[in-house]
């Protein structure tokens, strides 16, 4: 029974598979009218308790429509309805869902909720985002990169900004899929070593260079996301925004990347931030495309899931 952890975790046949089979479903559905169900509805009779500790707008309603188009039902719960941890503990928890239904995605705060839920499940769990990783969003973007540019293996990818959760999976994603990563923002925000110790130990070539406009040079593709998030208070708000306001994505900042770059966003975004109307609405942004590719490439990954 496989879960859907860390992308680091999954095979590299299988995250390969995960990515063939979303690009073949969502052309299976052009010009289909969204609610109508596929061709193929492998989840059928299966009910997908989709469980949310964080507030959520792509995860929660690409995954809700996922199941539907695929013929399943959803259940969806919030952290206060269940108080997950809270008078019932983790394991209990996962062994009584896994009584009701056939599959669990949870978007999380800790990673260790992620890991004692899927320790204790009979049924798979699937990273939905966890303040360590966030794999969903990554097999997204290596979907939508593939749509636009073929094979990511061998381009360079730069993240600007924070090292992140987002950030991590694409460190775990390089070693997996064979492209290779360019950090550039401020030292106190660099990514996890481990994850970058992984990278490299996997044949990507990971680099950190301070200056961004050197950072981007060659790019294929330049990924930014939120300086802040929702939790933090005003004053580390301005913090973070004084450390990361030389790494905004601009047009100056594209322009040394070179045309044929690409720019993603896993949204939301802080508009005129860490990138400015022009790069986000430009001819170089696939951030929309990026977007709609959570459903299909989470539909793969339940596939995946089920054996299915």
């Amino acid at each position: 029974m496989p879960h859907f952890l860390d992308i680091h975790t999954t095979a590299k046949s299988d995250l390969r598979a995960m990515i063939d089979q979303a690009r073949d479903m969502k052309s299976a559905r052009a010009g289909r009218p969204k609610g109508t169900p596929d061709d193929e509805t492998p989840l059928t009779n299966h009910m997908v308790a989709l469980i949310f500790e964080k507030p959520s707008t792509r995860t929660r309603v690409s995954f809700d429509v996922g199941v539907r188009q695929m013929g399943g039902q959803t259940m969806v719960l919030s952290g206060s309805e269940m108080q997950l941890g809270h008078g019932e503990t983790i394991a209990d928890t996962a062994r009584v869902l896994s009584r009701y239904v056939d599959m669990i995605m949870i978007r999380t705060f800790e990673e260790s909720v992620l890991l004692e839920l899927s320790e204790y499940a009979s049924v798979p769990v699937i990273n939905g985002l966890t303040n360590r990783t966030h794999p969903c969003q990554i097999m997204a973007d290596i979907l939508t990169f593939e749509e636009h540019r073929g094979s990511i293996a061998g381009k360079k990818v730069v993240w600007v900004g924070d090292g992140n959760n987002v950030c991590a999976s694409f460190l775990h994603a390089a070693g997996q899929f064979g492209f290779n990563l360019t950090f550039s923002g401020p030292e106190v925000l660099d990514p996890d070593p481990e994850f970058v110790a992984l990278a490299r130990e996997q044949g990507a070539q990971i680099e950190i260079i301070r200056d961004p406009a050197r950072a981007v040079a060659g790019a294929d593709l330049i990924v930014a996301d939120t300086w802040v998030s929702m939790h933090d208070s005003q004053s580390n708000r301005e913090r973070r925004h004084n450390l990361l306001r030389p790494y905004q994505v601009n047009d100056a900042l594209m322009a040394k990347a070179g045309p044929d770059a690409l720019f993603m966003h896993c949204l939301p975004a802080h508009r005129e931030e860490e990138v400015t109307n022009a790069v986000m609405d430009g001819p170089q942004s696939v951030v929309f495309d990026e977007a709609e590719n959570r459903l299909h490439a989470q539909k793969a990954v339940m596939r995946y899931c089920l054996g299915l």
